[in-house]
């Protein structure tokens, strides 16, 4: 399905798109022929993203700095899109943050850096896109980057985990409110992807990026190009009847911790002869025990 005119005469605004996963999805989507609009706080970055971009895919892109973390801001800068270039067909929440840290240590501030871009600015971003299909009787696609802790909480990552949780619940709550409107909404939930504050904050040590490769199945990261596929297969009017879904892309990983086993995906053959010697051990025991 990913012919070259797929978004051929769409506009579509990726959040934090100047760098990370959101500038992989913004390339893949003007690849497929796309009106590419990005945002984010630092404007060199944007402007440097959408220069790279421009040149590889020959396509056209815009850049956006402003604070989705203030709703003022990102209504004005909703509207101008609309009155510069027209209406925008998608969205993809991308812009997010995130760090590790014991929850007893966090700060108010510390909270709020990540939940006022993910939670809040997610939210005034669609609405400021929501509302304005919906007065103009148009339809709609909004993809949202959220994580597999949205099913099972994760600890250290509070605020995250509170804030993707609020984006999934938002999704669905959306999908059945707008859809009568003929406004789809979808998230994903990767796992780890090469980018440069996944291993910064997330996997800071070599020793912690070890032992989450280790969690994950397929024994590897995500490739960028799988996500940025994901993303405009969901956007697509191809699949206009899904809606209200959270797909997970991490390889298996949260699957992996879902269980009480996962773990024994390390062990080793000497390792496994030992375990079966000790239950043998623990069932001969038994059986003499019920001989007595």
């Amino acid at each position: 399905m990913f012919r070259a005119d797929l978004f051929k005469g769409k506009r579509i605004l990726v959040t934090g798109g100047g760098t990370g996963l959101g500038k992989a999805m913004a390339g893949r989507l003007m690849e497929l022929g796309a009106e590419l609009h990005i945002c984010g706080r630092r404007e060199g970055v944007l402007k440097d993203t959408a220069a790279e971009l421009a040149g590889r895919t020959g396509g056209r892109i815009f850049t956006w700095p402003c604070d989705i973390r203030v709703a003022a801001a990102v209504d004005e800068m909703i509207g101008r899109i609309w009155q510069d270039h027209g209406p925008l067909d998608s969205l993809v929440n991308n812009a997010a943050g995130n760090f590790i840290a014991k929850t007893e240590d966090l700060s108010p501030r510390g909270f709020d850096a990540i939940a006022n871009i993910v939670l809040h600015g997610s939210f005034y971003v669609t609405q400021a896109t929501g509302k304005r299909w919906i007065a103009a009787g148009r339809g709609g696609s909004v993809v949202s980057i959220v994580t597999t802790w949205v099913w099972t909480g994760s600890a250290f990552v509070i605020p995250s985990a509170m804030s993707k949780a609020g984006i999934a619940a938002m999704t669905q709550s959306l999908a059945v409110e707008w859809g009568p409107k003929g406004i789809r909404l979808n998230a994903i939930a990767p796992g780890p992807f090469p980018t440069e504050g996944m291993t910064k904050r997330l996997a800071p040590t070599e020793e912690l990026e070890r032992r989450m490769i280790g969690a994950i199945p397929m024994r590897r990261v995500g490739n960028l190009e799988e996500l940025a596929n994901l993303a405009a297969f969901l956007l697509a009017d191809d699949v206009g009847y899904i809606t209200g879904e959270v797909i997970a892309i991490d390889g298996g990983q949260w699957l992996n911790g879902a269980g009480g086993f996962g773990a024994l995906t390390e062990l080793s053959d000497a390792d496994w002869q030992q375990i079966r010697t000790a239950i043998e051990a623990t069932n001969a025991k038994d059986r003499a025990q019920r001989t007595v």
